[in-house]
Protein backbone atom coordinates (compact mmCIF):
# COMPACT_ATOMS: atom_id res chain seq x y z
CA UNK A 1 0.00 0.00 0.00
CA UNK A 2 0.77 3.50 -0.55
CA UNK A 3 2.43 5.55 2.59
CA UNK A 4 0.71 8.78 2.95
CA UNK A 5 1.84 11.96 5.26
CA UNK A 6 -0.33 13.24 7.79
CA UNK A 7 0.00 16.50 9.04
CA UNK A 8 -0.18 17.03 12.89
CA UNK A 9 -1.10 19.55 14.97
CA UNK A 10 0.43 20.41 18.72
CA UNK A 11 -2.20 20.08 21.11
CA UNK A 12 -1.48 20.69 25.03
CA UNK A 13 -3.88 18.98 26.62
CA UNK A 14 -5.15 17.59 30.52
CA UNK A 15 -1.70 16.25 31.08
CA UNK A 16 0.55 19.77 29.88
CA UNK A 17 2.58 17.63 27.48
CA UNK A 18 2.95 18.22 23.65
CA UNK A 19 0.95 16.27 21.36
CA UNK A 20 1.37 15.90 18.04
CA UNK A 21 -2.18 14.85 17.52
CA UNK A 22 -4.25 13.80 14.26
CA UNK A 23 -7.93 12.89 15.14
CA UNK A 24 -8.78 8.96 14.08
CA UNK A 25 -11.32 9.76 11.30
CA UNK A 26 -8.27 11.10 9.30
CA UNK A 27 -6.34 7.82 9.14
CA UNK A 28 -9.33 5.95 9.65
CA UNK A 29 -10.34 6.88 6.39
CA UNK A 30 -7.54 7.10 4.66
CA UNK A 31 -6.96 2.87 4.98
CA UNK A 32 -10.46 1.91 4.58
CA UNK A 33 -11.18 4.67 1.97
CA UNK A 34 -8.16 5.69 0.03
CA UNK A 35 -6.01 1.91 0.55
CA UNK A 36 -3.05 3.51 1.92
CA UNK A 37 -0.94 3.54 4.72
CA UNK A 38 -0.91 6.69 6.98
CA UNK A 39 2.15 7.69 8.73
CA UNK A 40 2.34 10.85 11.18
CA UNK A 41 4.33 13.96 10.32
CA UNK A 42 4.71 15.92 13.26
CA UNK A 43 5.01 19.62 13.83
CA UNK A 44 8.25 20.11 14.82
CA UNK A 45 8.82 23.65 13.21
CA UNK A 46 12.28 24.49 12.56
CA UNK A 47 13.52 21.19 14.43
CA UNK A 48 15.52 18.57 12.42
CA UNK A 49 12.29 17.65 10.66
CA UNK A 50 11.61 21.03 9.39
CA UNK A 51 15.11 21.53 7.87
CA UNK A 52 14.47 21.88 3.89
CA UNK A 53 16.99 18.69 3.10
CA UNK A 54 15.05 16.73 5.47
CA UNK A 55 11.93 17.61 4.60
CA UNK A 56 12.75 16.55 1.22
CA UNK A 57 14.34 12.91 2.16
CA UNK A 58 11.30 12.84 3.88
CA UNK A 59 8.93 12.99 0.80
CA UNK A 60 11.34 11.32 -0.89
CA UNK A 61 9.76 8.78 0.69
CA UNK A 62 5.75 9.21 0.49
CA UNK A 63 3.53 8.74 -1.55
CA UNK A 64 1.19 11.55 -0.84
CA UNK A 65 0.76 14.01 2.15
CA UNK A 66 -2.24 15.21 3.55
CA UNK A 67 -3.01 18.17 5.03
CA UNK A 68 -5.43 17.88 7.89
CA UNK A 69 -7.88 20.38 9.54
CA UNK A 70 -7.12 22.06 13.38
CA UNK A 71 -8.91 23.88 15.54
CA UNK A 72 -6.00 26.42 15.79
CA UNK A 73 -5.41 29.15 12.93
CA UNK A 74 -3.44 30.52 10.45
CA UNK A 75 -0.80 33.08 11.47
CA UNK A 76 -1.85 36.52 10.37
CA UNK A 77 2.00 37.37 9.97
CA UNK A 78 2.20 34.44 7.09
CA UNK A 79 -0.28 36.24 4.15
CA UNK A 80 0.62 40.04 5.67
CA UNK A 81 -3.14 39.73 7.75
CA UNK A 82 -3.97 42.00 10.97
CA UNK A 83 -3.61 40.91 13.97
CA UNK A 84 -5.99 38.42 15.47
CA UNK A 85 -8.77 38.53 17.93
CA UNK A 86 -7.55 38.43 21.67
CA UNK A 87 -8.16 34.49 22.37
CA UNK A 88 -7.30 33.26 18.98
CA UNK A 89 -5.62 29.47 18.83
CA UNK A 90 -2.45 29.72 16.82
CA UNK A 91 -0.29 26.75 16.34
CA UNK A 92 3.56 28.31 14.68
CA UNK A 93 4.84 24.86 15.15
CA UNK A 94 2.81 23.30 12.70
CA UNK A 95 2.56 26.42 10.41
CA UNK A 96 6.95 26.01 10.49
CA UNK A 97 6.21 22.44 9.00
CA UNK A 98 3.87 22.38 7.51
CA UNK A 99 3.85 25.30 4.73
CA UNK A 100 7.25 24.71 3.90
CA UNK A 101 6.32 21.05 3.26
CA UNK A 102 3.33 22.00 0.88
CA UNK A 103 5.80 23.95 -1.71
CA UNK A 104 8.21 21.00 -1.96
CA UNK A 105 5.55 18.63 -1.94
CA UNK A 106 4.40 20.20 -5.15
CA UNK A 107 7.59 20.23 -6.91
CA UNK A 108 8.54 16.64 -6.23
CA UNK A 109 4.92 15.86 -7.32
CA UNK A 110 3.82 13.92 -4.33
CA UNK A 111 0.28 13.95 -4.55
CA UNK A 112 -1.15 16.50 -2.34
CA UNK A 113 -5.04 16.42 -0.28
CA UNK A 114 -5.87 19.63 1.56
CA UNK A 115 -8.44 19.11 4.12
CA UNK A 116 -10.17 22.53 5.75
CA UNK A 117 -6.70 24.09 7.31
CA UNK A 118 -5.06 22.78 4.85
CA UNK A 119 -6.64 24.34 2.33
CA UNK A 120 -5.94 27.65 3.99
CA UNK A 121 -2.57 26.57 4.19
CA UNK A 122 -2.02 25.82 1.07
CA UNK A 123 -3.31 28.83 -0.04
CA UNK A 124 -1.21 30.94 1.51
CA UNK A 125 1.78 28.91 0.32
CA UNK A 126 0.92 30.61 -2.99
CA UNK A 127 0.36 34.35 -1.81
CA UNK A 128 -3.39 34.63 -1.36
CA UNK A 129 -4.53 35.84 1.65
CA UNK A 130 -7.27 34.88 4.33
CA UNK A 131 -10.59 35.86 5.86
CA UNK A 132 -10.05 35.65 9.56
CA UNK A 133 -13.98 35.56 10.64
CA UNK A 134 -16.32 34.47 7.15
CA UNK A 135 -19.34 34.94 9.43
CA UNK A 136 -18.83 38.32 9.89
CA UNK A 137 -18.58 39.39 6.46
CA UNK A 138 -21.70 40.92 4.65
CA UNK A 139 -23.74 37.77 2.74
CA UNK A 140 -21.98 35.57 4.19
CA UNK A 141 -23.08 32.23 5.30
CA UNK A 142 -21.99 31.12 9.20
CA UNK A 143 -19.59 28.55 7.84
CA UNK A 144 -18.37 27.82 11.71
CA UNK A 145 -19.08 24.20 13.36
CA UNK A 146 -22.98 23.91 14.52
CA UNK A 147 -23.60 23.85 18.42
CA UNK A 148 -25.59 22.24 20.72
CA UNK A 149 -25.42 18.85 18.76
CA UNK A 150 -25.67 16.04 20.35
CA UNK A 151 -22.34 13.87 19.71
CA UNK A 152 -19.24 14.63 17.51
CA UNK A 153 -20.22 13.32 14.49
CA UNK A 154 -23.67 15.72 14.21
CA UNK A 155 -21.13 18.22 13.80
CA UNK A 156 -19.89 16.73 10.66
CA UNK A 157 -22.88 15.82 8.95
CA UNK A 158 -23.53 18.15 5.61
CA UNK A 159 -24.73 21.72 6.53
CA UNK A 160 -24.84 23.52 3.08
CA UNK A 161 -24.33 22.90 -0.63
CA UNK A 162 -21.45 23.85 -2.79
CA UNK A 163 -21.25 24.02 -6.67
CA UNK A 164 -18.53 22.51 -8.57
CA UNK A 165 -16.71 24.77 -11.28
CA UNK A 166 -17.67 23.46 -14.91
CA UNK A 167 -15.11 21.38 -16.34
CA UNK A 168 -12.98 21.29 -12.98
CA UNK A 169 -11.53 18.43 -11.34
CA UNK A 170 -13.94 18.28 -8.59
CA UNK A 171 -16.97 18.12 -11.34
CA UNK A 172 -15.70 15.02 -13.25
CA UNK A 173 -15.33 13.37 -9.13
CA UNK A 174 -19.23 14.46 -8.56
CA UNK A 175 -19.80 13.16 -11.90
CA UNK A 176 -18.47 9.63 -11.40
CA UNK A 177 -19.91 9.49 -8.00
CA UNK A 178 -23.29 10.28 -9.14
CA UNK A 179 -23.24 13.53 -7.67
CA UNK A 180 -24.68 16.78 -8.77
CA UNK A 181 -21.88 19.02 -9.07
CA UNK A 182 -24.42 21.99 -9.24
CA UNK A 183 -25.33 20.90 -5.26
CA UNK A 184 -23.07 18.90 -3.40
CA UNK A 185 -23.86 18.38 0.57
CA UNK A 186 -20.96 19.32 2.85
CA UNK A 187 -19.92 19.99 5.95
CA UNK A 188 -18.87 22.96 7.33
CA UNK A 189 -16.50 23.97 10.95
CA UNK A 190 -14.03 26.35 9.84
CA UNK A 191 -13.72 30.26 10.50
CA UNK A 192 -11.24 31.05 8.19
CA UNK A 193 -11.66 30.84 4.20
CA UNK A 194 -10.04 32.11 1.62
CA UNK A 195 -9.35 35.94 0.69
CA UNK A 196 -7.60 36.08 -2.77
CA UNK A 197 -6.88 33.29 -4.28
CA UNK A 198 -3.14 32.69 -4.16
CA UNK A 199 -0.72 31.98 -7.39
CA UNK A 200 -1.47 29.02 -9.67
CA UNK A 201 -4.39 28.13 -8.00
CA UNK A 202 -7.87 27.30 -9.65
CA UNK A 203 -11.26 27.45 -7.74
CA UNK A 204 -12.96 24.31 -7.94
CA UNK A 205 -16.09 24.68 -5.70
CA UNK A 206 -17.88 27.57 -4.24
CA UNK A 207 -20.86 27.89 -1.38
CA UNK A 208 -23.82 29.91 -2.01
CA UNK A 209 -22.41 32.95 -0.55
CA UNK A 210 -19.37 32.74 -2.95
CA UNK A 211 -16.55 31.28 -0.69
CA UNK A 212 -14.46 29.01 -2.31
CA UNK A 213 -14.47 25.55 -0.81
CA UNK A 214 -12.01 24.02 -2.92
CA UNK A 215 -8.56 25.17 -4.26
CA UNK A 216 -6.26 23.19 -7.32
CA UNK A 217 -2.80 24.00 -8.05
CA UNK A 218 -2.76 24.08 -12.36
CA UNK A 219 0.58 23.18 -12.88
CA UNK A 220 0.85 20.37 -10.00
CA UNK A 221 2.18 17.09 -11.44
CA UNK A 222 -0.14 14.97 -9.75
CA UNK A 223 -3.42 15.40 -7.78
CA UNK A 224 -3.09 18.33 -5.60
CA UNK A 225 -6.34 19.48 -4.64
CA UNK A 226 -8.20 21.13 -1.30
CA UNK A 227 -11.17 21.30 0.15
CA UNK A 228 -12.69 23.30 2.74
CA UNK A 229 -15.05 20.97 4.16
CA UNK A 230 -14.06 17.25 5.87
CA UNK A 231 -14.25 14.01 3.77
CA UNK A 232 -12.61 12.12 6.04
CA UNK A 233 -16.18 11.95 8.26
CA UNK A 234 -19.64 10.23 7.12
CA UNK A 235 -17.48 8.69 4.35
CA UNK A 236 -20.07 6.08 4.02
CA UNK A 237 -22.91 8.22 3.58
CA UNK A 238 -21.48 11.21 1.27
CA UNK A 239 -20.08 9.76 -1.84
CA UNK A 240 -18.39 13.48 -3.16
CA UNK A 241 -16.05 12.22 0.04
CA UNK A 242 -15.67 8.71 -0.67
CA UNK A 243 -14.96 9.28 -4.60
CA UNK A 244 -12.39 12.07 -3.28
CA UNK A 245 -10.75 9.60 -0.92
CA UNK A 246 -10.36 6.84 -4.07
CA UNK A 247 -8.94 9.53 -6.83
CA UNK A 248 -6.46 10.63 -4.04
CA UNK A 249 -5.70 7.08 -3.35
CA UNK A 250 -5.43 6.29 -7.15
CA UNK A 251 -2.62 8.88 -7.68
CA UNK A 252 -0.78 7.98 -4.27
CA UNK A 253 -0.52 4.24 -5.78
CA UNK A 254 0.35 5.52 -9.52
CA UNK A 255 3.24 7.49 -7.57
CA UNK A 256 4.37 4.32 -5.21
CA UNK A 257 4.46 2.55 -8.22
CA UNK A 258 6.09 4.86 -10.36
CA UNK A 259 9.03 5.54 -7.81
CA UNK A 260 11.84 2.88 -6.88
CA UNK A 261 11.83 1.68 -3.54
CA UNK A 262 14.29 2.16 -1.08
CA UNK A 263 16.01 5.34 -3.66
CA UNK A 264 15.58 8.07 -1.00
CA UNK A 265 18.54 8.43 1.80
CA UNK A 266 16.56 8.85 5.03
CA UNK A 267 19.99 9.97 7.23
CA UNK A 268 19.31 12.27 9.51
CA UNK A 269 15.74 12.70 8.84
CA UNK A 270 15.03 12.53 12.61
CA UNK A 271 18.32 12.94 13.61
Amino acid sequence: MPIVGVSCSVLSPWDAEVHHSVFDPYVRALVVYAGVNPVLVPALGDGSCGQPENMRALLARLDGLVLTGSPSMVQPSLYDGTPSAPGTHHDPARDATTLPMIGLAITLGVPLLGICRGAQELNCVAGGTLHQAVHTLPGKLDHRAPKGVATQGDKYKPAHDVECTPNGWLEAIALEAGVDPRRVPVNSLHQQAIDRLGRDLIVEARSSDGSVEAIRVASAKSFALAVQWHPEWHVEDQPMNRALLERFGVACRARAEATSPGTADLSGVFA
